[in-house]
């Protein structure tokens, strides 16, 4: 009986082990996010760098948007569209889908 319990504490410490190391290498290190206007780009943003959250506003002739950077993740806090679909994606962290306001013709991407 005590083997088994042996085994399976240190199955779950590996296991444990991998997926801290796992989380610290996607951790932000070299993630930028850009965020593009009708195309064009606007801003790039270091995700890594930022240790305290801040805000920034994208004003242009479509409207604005209110994007709030946090350690390692970018959202779209507040816009002044019509359907607030950017604002109700909420944050994200990686490069899997684009926060995109079709009115305001915003996109925010992240790159590795």
């Amino acid at each position: 009986m005590k083997r088994k319990t042996v085994f399976w504490i240190v199955l779950f410490a590996v296991l444990a082990a991998l997926g801290a190391g796992t989380y610290l290498l996607r951790g932000g290190v070299g993630r930028r996010a850009v965020v593009t206007v009708d195309g064009e780009p606007y801003r790039t943003v270091d995700l890594a760098a930022a240790v305290v959250p801040y805000e920034f506003t994208v004003e242009t002739e479509y409207g604005w948007n209110t994007v709030r950077v946090s350690p390692g993740a970018i959202e779209v806090a507040d816009a002044d569209c019509p359907n607030h679909d950017c604002v109700k994606q909420g944050a994200i962290s990686d490069g899997a889908v684009p926060i995109v306001c079709l009115p305001h013709k915003l996109v925010i991407e992240i790159e590795e």
